[in-house]
């Protein structure tokens, strides 16, 4: 047995075919293999070898889906087949992460299951908040179960209020706008927002 060489392999051709192409009347040599039934590879199959311009024009008649019915077709092309099977739920350890669900955020999501109230920590909670950062979140209006969403939602609608493009070029609200955005400087990097 022969071993084909690198050049051969990449284009599919056998080199030394003897028989001619296995369509009636042509006469160029049989160098390509093409199965004698397409969908049928239980075993080693039946081959017919082809010219190279017959096994072009037997590949783009190929059709994978013949014979399926459209419910086989829209099932052989789910992103899923095959993914089906039941498995085995993960081991739970601890307590039960917060519900993705209950964020607009992610990045909340995951920082709520670091939070002391969801880690089930013994003892007071220590504070969420330094005092600097509880000064910002008064500064802000903010309840102390707030979230990120709702220090973004406060923070555009009080830049909205005091600044000078939204309250026609007066510019008495460029003090309280100051505060609002280091207030929120100082909150957006806070640990009880990250």
């Amino acid at each position: 047995m022969t071993v084909a060489s690198r050049s051969q392999k990449f284009h599919g051709r056998m080199e030394g075919a003897a028989d001619a192409c296995g369509i009636a009347g042509c006469r160029e040599p049989g160098e390509f293999r093409a199965p004698v039934s397409p969908g049928d590879f239980d075993g080693p199959g039946q081959w017919r070898f082809l010219c190279l311009d017959h096994v072009r024009a037997h590949n783009l008649s190929y059709n994978y889906f013949n014979g399926m019915s459209p419910d086989e077709i829209q099932e052989a092309q789910s992103p899923i087949a095959g993914w089906e099977r039941h498995s085995r739920p993960f081991a739970h350890v601890g307590d039960p992460p917060p519900a993705w669900s209950d964020f607009h955020d992610p990045i909340d999501a995951i920082a709520a299951r670091f939070r002391p109230e969801h880690r089930g920590g013994a003892g007071a909670a220590p504070d969420r908040f330094s005092p600097a950062e509880r000064k910002a979140m008064r500064t802000l209006q903010l309840d102390d179960d707030a979230d990120r969403l709702a220090l973004r939602r406060r923070y555009a609608e009080l830049v909205r209020r005091y600044h000078p493009d939204r309250n026609g070029g007066d510019r008495s609200h460029e003090r309280a706008l100051a505060v609002v955005i280091e207030a929120y400087t100082l909150l957006k990097s806070s640990g009880a927002f990250a």
